[in-house]
């Protein structure tokens, strides 16, 4: 793909996953995602020619421009979309594959300090949402959905949604019939068993104080624990 296409695929990215995006014009001249993707091909160019400093000093004047962190030697794909941008890192051996849209403070970091493959690789068609993060040499399988503060330490399958800390496989989507299957969540049944259990425990606490009568309702859950 020449870059002129390049470029263009990344300005039809924004118009087609951004509603508020009305034109081109305002794509190209107040978009920060779209001007840090096209710093970072600068960057990312002089880095492969092996250019000393400068592609650090321009990956840091993108950052100070646009608010978005992408070291030089990170490897994007075609037509990614940075919405709002404010606060994302990608790291150095991060990867990511075509048609990813990435949201505000996601961060794709890595944790060892060792010269080697340490950030995250995304597929294609990932969806990542505000505020998420992407710890370590992970893969994040094609037609991934994470959720908003989620954080991710381990890979994870294609066509699956995953939320929570530690990030969890909640549901996996079949492309070929597009039926959802939800998978068991221990923590989640965990958490509103928990909470069910609070509130019985607050209706036996206001009978003993004269508060509540027991009621038919109050009885049967009091005898099922």
């Amino acid at each position: 793909m020449s870059l002129w296409s390049s470029v263009k695929g990344d300005v039809r990215a924004a118009l087609e996953r951004d509603p508020a995006a009305r034109n081109v014009w305002e794509v190209v001249l107040a978009y920060p995602g779209f001007h840090a993707r096209q710093i970072h091909r600068l960057a990312h160019t002089l880095h492969r020619w092996r250019v000393p400093l400068l592609p650090r000093l321009i990956s840091h004047f993108g950052r100070f421009l646009t608010g978005i962190e992408i070291h030089p030697a990170a490897r994007i794909g075609e037509r990614l979309f940075i919405d709002h941008g404010m606060g994302v890192v990608i790291g150095e051996t991060a990867e990511i594959g075509d048609d990813v849209t990435l949201y505000q403070g996601v961060t794709l970091g890595g944790t060892s300090r060792l010269r080697r493959k340490r950030h995250p690789t995304l597929g294609n068609n990932v969806v990542v949402g505000a505020g998420a993060r992407l710890i370590g040499a992970i893969v994040i399988g094609d037609n991934v959905k994470i959720g908003a503060g989620s954080v991710v330490v381990t890979s994870v399958p294609s066509n699956a949604t995953v939320v929570g800390v530690p990030g969890r496989v909640v549901a996996i989507r079949d492309p070929e019939n597009d039926t959802l299957e939800r998978l068991p969540d221990p923590e989640g049944d965990m958490i509103q068993s928990l909470e069910r259990r609070v509130r019985l425990l607050e209706k036996k606490l206001a009978r003993l104080n004269g508060q509540l009568p027991m009621d038919k309702d109050l009885a049967q859950e009091v005898g099922e624990w």
